[in-house]
């Protein structure tokens, strides 16, 4: 059953990184939230502005935070195969979340700790979600290989399972999954096959579902095995052609056992990159705050 979350609309004027006639939505009674994650996008768009934008060093996250713990990992899977994942666990975690980048899926993930590709959504706000509690497992593309088109499969289920069990192993609490745009269809994937009861709900931001390049769209990850709590963020103000946030009703439909269904429209964004790129309204660049702000009220009531 398919729900539409109702929002509340917020003045963002007084905003440095102004919006002009954007309006960005937050769920009512989420200002504490909001307020507490602005300073870290002041310095991500400060970053942005003066040329770098640069939100990939591992070190930096740690030196800023020091009750973060943040380290690479190598999960086994199956055949012998590695999944190198950026584990993020804050001083008290609440739960654990599995995110898929979109794109190639690779973020370039070395062993001393650095990301050279960190620009994704999910990639640029593992402190975002660190400041609210919840630990993080980002994975890199396996054996840098481009994952378009391999979302879907049924090796790609049991790679987000392998990294599902990896979190339940780290951290105490529920575990969730969250993938943003081509990765979307690998959270699909994963909440359709997971293993029994170690996933809590998933998260479906800015998800493919138009014919692109990779071949595959979230429909074709099984969404009608997803037997969880799912929610879909759309951005009415992206201009992904593959991902328009009028598709997001018929994504709910799709998904005909999880036992319930939520969508948050939202507005807004800059733009810095190509319609589908991650610094744009497709990839939340400007109101990340306010999307990972959503998410978590989310989150928190089904844990």
């Amino acid at each position: 059953m398919a729900g539409i979350i109702e929002l509340e609309p917020i003045d963002n004027s007084e905003e440095s990184f102004a919006h002009g006639q954007d309006r960005v939505y937050a769920p009512i009674g989420d200002d504490s939230v909001k307020h507490s994650c602005r300073f870290a996008l002041w310095i991500a768009l400060a970053g942005l502005i003066l040329g770098g934008f640069e939100c990939n060093a591992a070190p930096a996250l740690a030196a800023e935070n020091g009750s973060d713990l943040e380290t690479m990992r190598d999960i086994p899977l199956p055949a012998g195969a590695k999944q190198r994942v950026l584990y993020v666990r804050p001083a008290s975690p609440r739960g654990t979340i599995v995110m898929l980048p979109g794109g190639s899926g690779e973020a370039g993930m070395d062993e001393e700790g650095s990301v050279s590709h960190g620009n994704n959504f999910v990639v640029r706000t593992r402190a975002l979600w660190a400041a609210q509690g919840y630990a993080t497992v980002i994975p890199d593309a396996l054996d840098g290989q481009n994952l378009r088109g391999l979302r879907s499969s049924p090796a790609y289920a049991q790679a987000v399972a392998a990294m599902v069990s990896f979190a339940h192993g780290e951290t105490p609490g529920p575990v969730f999954l969250l993938g943003t745009s081509q990765g979307s269809i690998a959270a699909m994937n994963g909440a359709a096959h997971p293993l029994g009861g170690s996933v809590a709900g998933v998260v479906l931001t800015e998800s493919v579902s138009r014919e692109s390049k990779s071949g595959e769209t979230v429909f074709d990850a099984s969404p009608g095995q997803v037997s969880v709590p799912a929610l879909i963020v759309a951005n009415r103000d992206s201009a992904c052609r593959v991902a328009p946030a009028e598709d997001a009703p018929r994504i709910a439909a799709a998904m005909k056992q999880a036992p319930e269904v939520n969508i948050i429209y939202v507005q807004g964004g800059l733009t810095r990159s190509r319609p589908c790129g991650s610094l744009s309204p497709h990839g939340y660049l400007g109101i990340e705050p306010e999307i990972v702000a959503k998410i978590v009220t989310w989150l928190n009531a089904h844990r």
